[in-house]
């Protein structure tokens, strides 16, 4: 990797992109600490003194900018859940689903647009939720529709900028820039993990030997789930396939053989992005119209507790255990969803059929389709299973005393982030310095 870097620098046009996506990166963080306007800074810190449930998970994706009501207080969810939106209408819409297989260059642009035009919808109506939520609590200078338009328009326009900010990085920078927008919100909590370890070192009494191993502990056990997160998002299972020799124009090409790379968790981290946006949806719709809920009792606000336990410790553990089951099984059942959506096996048999190609001792057609989609399907419980269990360890480890600054879902936001922009890395220096890569 380091050795990656030190030719990425060394490259002048690697390293004007990668000076391009620091510039806006510095952006980015920069506008974190803007705050919207018609906010009282003193009734915002006595509010936003302990960020928990939706709004600590908000916060911690925003890099913090949710705590200071700043106009990228929305980071870039909206965004998240529109791509989702458009992904799952492209799957019963055959117009639509038409343009993302077949559109070409143009098509993706239309779906882009789209995109963006549901991210302004979403961003409108999450903006309105956190002005009435908030209302109440005096953190805004007045309750006039003049400091609530103005608000909402700030945040808004906030997500909107974050927008832009992310396809300038992935256009012109290095890697995908809402990706890493994500990536660099959840990293700048890497300070306060650092000062909570040296706290359990070095608490108000002196020097604590059970804080030390504590603390040596949780190194060990990140730095394991770091290695286990690395291991699941590069394996893979090699599919080998041949093809006979074939005539292609005037000439005769010899049989060759390759094969078809299947990894454990081809979702990626979207199904766990996605079960975390479905268990809080309710919570959020719930304290939009009734803005004082934790202090009630009832259906709704046992609905609410069952909605913020994926990412708080501050409800009951009856209802701990029911939204880690539950969250457990939509993280398995969105990554059978996501992984057959991303890969057919049947468009990937006839493929290799129409190629004369076929898979050694499998008859080509349909027993292949079904020989892949076993695999498939063995691949991807084991990959569901390792997602739900990375994101349900850190859930049980609140009702500890220990704070962990970061989470599964965090963690495997970071690796896969990480591994994916130094790949696009790699990829951008074969191009221009070839050789380098061959010594």
């Amino acid at each position: 990797m380091f050795k990656t870097i030190k030719n990425a620098i060394a490259t002048p046009d690697v390293r004007k992109r990668l000076l391009y996506t620091l510039v806006l990166i510095v952006v980015f963080r920069f506008g974190c600490y803007i705050t919207v306007p018609g906010v009282n800074s003193i009734a915002l810190n006595e509010a936003m003194g302990q960020t928990n449930g939706i709004a600590g998970l908000i916060d911690m994706i925003s890099g913090g900018a949710f705590s200071r009501f700043s106009v990228f207080a929305m980071s870039i969810t909206p965004y998240i859940t529109a791509s989702i939106v458009i992904q799952l209408l492209a799957m019963i819409i055959p117009s639509l689903e038409k343009l993302t297989k077949e559109g070409g260059e143009e098509g993706r642009k239309k779906i882009n647009r789209y995109t963006k035009i549901v991210t302004i919808i979403l961003a409108l109506i999450e903006g309105i939720g956190l002005y009435l939520s908030y209302q109440s609590s005096g953190i805004f200078v007045n309750k006039s529709f003049l400091t609530g338009a103005l608000v909402v328009t700030a945040l808004v326009s906030g997500t909107s900028i974050l927008m832009w900010l992310g396809e300038q990085i992935t256009n012109k920078g290095i890697g995908n820039g809402i990706s890493l927008l994500i990536f660099i919100g959840i990293i700048s909590g890497l300070p306060s993990a650092i000062t909570m370890l040296w706290g359990l070192i070095m608490p108000q009494t002196g020097f604590s030997t059970t804080g030390l191993l504590i603390a040596i502990g949780i190194v060990i056990g990140a730095l394991i789930l770091v290695a286990g997160v690395v291991f699941v998002q590069q394996a893979e299972r090699r599919v080998p396939v041949q093809y006979s020799k074939r005539v292609v124009g005037r000439k005769m090409v010899g049989a060759q053989n390759t094969h078809i790379p299947l990894k454990l968790a081809m979702a990626g981290v979207m199904p766990v992005i996605f079960a975390s946006s479905f268990m809080t949806f309710p919570a959020m719709i719930i304290q939009i119209f009734v803005p004082d809920i934790v202090n009630q009792t009832g259906f709704l606000a046992g609905l609410y507790n069952f909605s913020i336990a994926t990412s708080t410790s501050n409800v009951g553990i009856g209802y701990s255990i029911a939204n880690a089951l539950v969250y457990l099984l939509l993280i398995v059942g969105f990554t059978f969803f996501y992984t057959f959506a991303t890969f057919n096996p049947a468009e990937v048999s006839n493929n290799i059929k129409k190629n004369g190609g076929f898979i050694p001792g499998i008859r080509a057609g349909k027993p292949t389709t079904e020989y892949l989609s076993s695999i498939i399907s063995k691949l991807t419980w084991f990959g569901g299973f390792f997602l739900a269990l990375i994101a349900i360890i850190p859930m049980l480890l609140r009702f500890t005393n220990l704070n962990i600054a970061f989470g599964g879902t965090s963690i495997l936001i970071v690796v896969g982030v990480a591994l994916e922009t130094v790949q696009q890395l790699e990829s951008q220096l074969a191009m221009r310095h070839y050789k380098g890569f061959l010594e």
